[in-house]
């Protein structure tokens, strides 16, 4: 008797174990654009994993949603932020799990682990975001323009504007910038920054070793010079003009970054594009690729099954599933791999390879200083130092909180 109930009740709880619910992952992500990837994903994930029922959102207006959310404690189990402010001040309020013990960190290249560290406001043990997929930014050109005047990719800055020069004299406009857009101001910006700029700038600013004034003083300087080969009146077009214009021949360059290729190829599907790092200096073994993390997933602490959550981004991770995002949005993968990028990624991709990049400087700044906006009304007015003495005016007012804390910070740790 005792035994038929025993074998009764194992039975029933391997018949309730079989119809068990699902663990449900949550993954809110930012990119509305990529929807149809992540659905293709989230429906794949399903298909293969009868354990975790993975539920991925993309709302129109991320931010907005996630910070209304987590004000009401509603969290999500995962995020696929950039690594940029709202990434720095998720972390500083310790709404993320740190995943240094993730496994799949070791798959990532430590180029893209030291942008997203160099995000904390302070000193932080841990990992905060397992990086997905980044952005490459420079300048894209025309190539069959360039091949039918044998105009060589430039290496230094003198090479660059000679270039320019050689260009307008062809009666071709050199550049297209659409400047109506401020957010455009930043392309140019970051390119030369990291070009010319320590990475930690924005750091060393706040710890009160250098100012704006002094170390941004040549990239202001140099984004102005370039002027003069855009479009006539670069403030009256947005960067859709831009994108159409560029995508019909009508500049032989466009500074911008690999996220406009889609809407360039909505324009001319068959333009022969290619791309070069922004040549910033004269040294040109020193040039750095402008490359920030456009899409990470972060943990959230509050999540109940960490587990579950990992093993969904062991399935992103994937070298296939990677692939499929790259060929979709163009995207330049985080993880250590011989992936298949876009060729027009081509006069970038060594720099891709060996990992020589450096994060946008725009994702140190807070968007309450509107450093676009302000960079706009400079290559307006041309006032350089008034231009450069706001920007540290600005700086102090607006991470006046950040500066006092890195003060403590270093005060109690020597």
């Amino acid at each position: 008797m005792r035994r038929s109930i025993f074998i009764l009740a194992f039975l029933l709880c391997l018949v309730s174990s079989a119809f068990a619910a699902p663990i449900e992952i949550e993954l809110v992500q930012y990119k509305p654009e990529a929807f149809r990837t992540f659905d293709s994903l989230a429906e794949k994930f399903n298909a293969t994993h009868k354990n975790i029922h993975l539920k991925i959102s993309s709302p129109n207006e991320p931010m907005t949603i996630l910070k209304t959310r987590f004000i009401r404690d509603n969290y999500p189990d995962i995020i696929g932020i950039g690594g940029d402010m709202d990434f720095s001040n998720f972390q500083d309020a310790g709404l993320l799990a740190d995943v240094s013990g993730y496994k799949g960190l070791e798959k990532i290249k430590p180029a893209y682990i030291d942008i997203i560290n160099g995000l904390k406001f302070v000193p932080t043990p841990g990992v905060f975001g397992v990086p997905y997929m980044a952005n490459a930014a420079g300048i894209l050109y025309n190539k069959d323009i360039f091949d039918s005047h044998g105009w060589k990719i430039p290496e230094t800055w003198s090479d660059f504007i000679k270039l320019c020069d050689d260009i307008k004299a062809a009666g071709i406009l050199p550049m297209y910038f659409g400047f109506k857009d401020t957010w455009t101001t930043l392309a140019p910006w970051n390119a030369l920054a990291v070009d010319l700029v320590r990475a930690d700038v924005c750091q060393e600013v706040n710890l009160g070793n250098a100012t704006f004034a002094k170390e941004y003083r040549e990239v202001a300087e140099k984004i102005y010079s370039i002027l003069k080969y855009a479009e006539p009146g670069p403030f009256a077009y947005g960067y859709n003009d831009a994108c159409t214009a560029f995508a019909r021949g009508e500049s032989a360059m466009y500074v911008i970054g690999n996220y406009a290729i889609p809407q360039i190829l909505s324009v001319n599907p068959t333009m022969n594009i290619d791309s070069f790092v922004m040549p910033g200096r004269e040294d040109s073994n020193a040039h750095t690729l402008n490359s920030g993390v456009d899409i990470m997933f972060c943990v959230m602490e509050a999540c109940p099954n960490k587990d579950a959550a990992y093993e969904v981004i062991d399935f992103l991770l994937d070298p296939e599933n990677i692939q499929s995002y790259v060929n979709d949005q163009n995207s330049v993968p985080c993880q250590i791999g011989n992936f298949n990028l876009t060729p027009m990624l081509n006069g970038m991709r060594k720099y891709i390879d060996a990992g020589k990049m450096a994060d946008y400087h725009d994702h140190h700044y807070p968007s309450e200083m509107a450093v676009d906006a302000q960079i706009q009304t400079y290559l307006l007015h041309g006032d350089i130092n008034a231009f450069l003495a706001k920007f540290d005016t600005d700086w102090v007012r607006y991470n006046r909180d950040i500066i006092e804390k890195l003060k403590k910070y270093n005060a109690s740790h020597k």
